[in-house]
């Protein structure tokens, strides 16, 4: 069993885990450093301090990585379900035993809060346990055909070597939520996670290692260019999938290119999520949802709440009682006591998102709390709560990512849902109502592939996350999750009675 490194916290603290950390590229089961020496460094958002130097992948090295993951990928296919979970499960409790480790690293180089970077520890582990579980429920079947006269044997196939791209806003969750469906699938994989976050995925691809994995199953190479990586991977036919979460362009560019092999794709991309308030929802209820909603990761989240739109009868009170709550919390550097809210990623999402609040006050509407960047080191935006923002206004229409909460009206259902659809977005969607009934309709009528009703938090190992129109293609979690790791196979049997 791995021991945490990570006792009070202290600078010193923080330099023992960092050094902890491998710095080098992960190829058929060894470290190493880039092909050509290159590396490119992790800075803390919270003062812009160089927090490690990293080897910097190149597209050799992507390709021997595939190498690696192509050379084992039969072996690793035949691995009994039981020995693939058993891996998962004990990848788990590792993870969890070195919960405050992965914590703080993920404060140190995303920015978030130690209290929330424990609850993406607990959230991205479970996708461990789910898949462990998951592995050895890999169901096909067998029936005769309507006919009766031959036989139908349907089995599961782990489609084959993955790319796996993760973003920087979860570094630990959006590698778990890859990597064990892969595991459990039988696919091996070439993860590269993102630049502005890569430690929590060296640590977790380290942590693989030590539940387990055999060599080559599972090779990670950061790096300072995306394309670099991707570019030649999808290029070459012996990859077969690739996962990707992020942005809605890069995303429309991967599928693109992964046309040309006709890959397997998950995508999952961007949001704009409605947060309706309807004048029959409990008030103080919405607003704890409100800020559970808006505030995971600061905003940062493509699941976060991104337009409020509330009844007319009950706009008041809701943005009076929700600016209050966000005015309250403090913002800090993630390991400080208290801290509430961290900074933004890096000074272009601090900038991206006080233009989006002047143009939107610009156009009339109103900062009821925040609505101004902080000065001094780092990249901290305060919570801001704006009011009567106008339906046209940018800020309704492109993703935040950032603590701003822009409030809007409606006079009907209808308006409502129209509002609500008012996007080329349809991942996450929010409800507040008393009506169950209301919640069958609207549900049905929206289009978005997740809604919450009554509750701000809907990510959970075992649902299947995922979004419609711009928002992406398949379901990550789940019993949904492994089958995007698998292809299916129909072996048509001849009648066993004809002799």
């Amino acid at each position: 069993m791995t021991t945490s490194l990570v006792g009070p916290l202290s600078p010193v603290r923080e330099a023992e885990l960092l050094d902890s950390v491998p710095k080098g590229l992960l190829i058929g089961g060894q470290w190493r450093e880039a092909s050509d020496g290159g590396t490119f460094d992790v800075h803390d958002p919270s003062t812009g301090a160089v927090l490690a130097t990293l080897a910097s992948a190149t597209s050799a090295d992507a390709l021997a990585a595939l190498d690696a993951a192509d050379a084992v990928q039969a072996s690793w296919a035949r691995t009994a379900p039981r020995e693939r979970a058993e891996i998962l499960r004990r990848a788990f409790d590792l993870v969890t035993a070195r919960a405050e480790d992965f914590a703080l690293l993920m404060t140190l180089e995303m920015g978030k809060p130690l209290a929330e970077a424990r609850g993406e520890v607990t959230y991205g582990a479970e996708f461990l346990r789910w898949f462990s579980e998951e592995a050895v429920r890999n169901y096909g079947r067998y029936l005769p055909t309507p006919e009766g006269n031959n036989r139908i044997l349907v089995q599961k196939k782990p489609v084959g070597p993955c790319l796996l791209i993760t973003p920087w806003n979860f570094p630990l969750a959006m590698a778990t939520r890859k990597v064990a469906p892969a595991v459990a699938a039988g696919c091996t994989m070439v993860l590269k996670p993102a630049r502005l976050t890569p430690l929590t995925a060296q640590l977790f691809a380290q942590t693989m290692l030590e539940a387990g994995l055999p060599a080559g199953v599972l090779n990670v190479v950061a790096s300072s260019s995306a394309a670099g990586i991707s570019g030649p991977l999808l290029a070459d036919a012996r990859l077969r999938k690739v996962s990707f979460t992020g942005s809605t362009p890069v995303g429309k560019r991967l599928m693109a290119d992964a046309a040309t092999n006709v890959l397997r794709t998950s995508m999952e991309l961007g949001g704009n999520a409605p947060f309706i308030v309807f004048e029959d929802a409990d008030l103080d209820k919405a607003v704890v949802g409100a800020m559970a909603a808006k505030m995971r990761n600061m905003g940062e989240a493509c699941t976060a709440a991104n337009r409020f739109l509330v009844q007319e009868s009950v706009a008041a009170e809701f943005t009076q009682k929700f600016a209050a709550a966000m005015g309250a919390l403090t913002v800090g550097r993630g390991t400080d006591p208290g801290t509430q809210v961290g900074p933004l990623i890096d000074a272009g999402a601090r900038d991206d998102v006080h233009a989006l609040v002047s143009a939107a006050v610009d156009a009339g509407a109103t900062a009821v709390t925040g609505g101004a960047p902080a000065g001094g080191a780092g990249y901290f935006y305060p919570p801001t709560v704006l009011a009567n923002v106008p339906n046209d206004a940018d800020i309704l229409r492109q993703e935040i990512f950032g603590p701003v909460a822009p409030v809007t009206t409606f006079a009907t259902e209808q308006d409502a849902i129209a509002l609500a659809n008012a996007t080329e977005y349809g991942l996450a969607s929010y409800l507040y109502s008393r009506d169950f009934n209301r919640l069958l309709r609207v549900a049905e009528q929206i289009e978005f592939g997740m809604v919450g009703f009554n509750s701000g938090v809907i990510s959970n190992a075992a649902a299947p996350f995922g979004g419609v129109k711009h928002s992406g293609l398949g379901r990550e979690g789940g019993a949904e999750g492994i089958a995007e790791y698998t292809t299916t196979q129909y072996i048509g049997i001849a009648d066993p009675y004809a002799g």
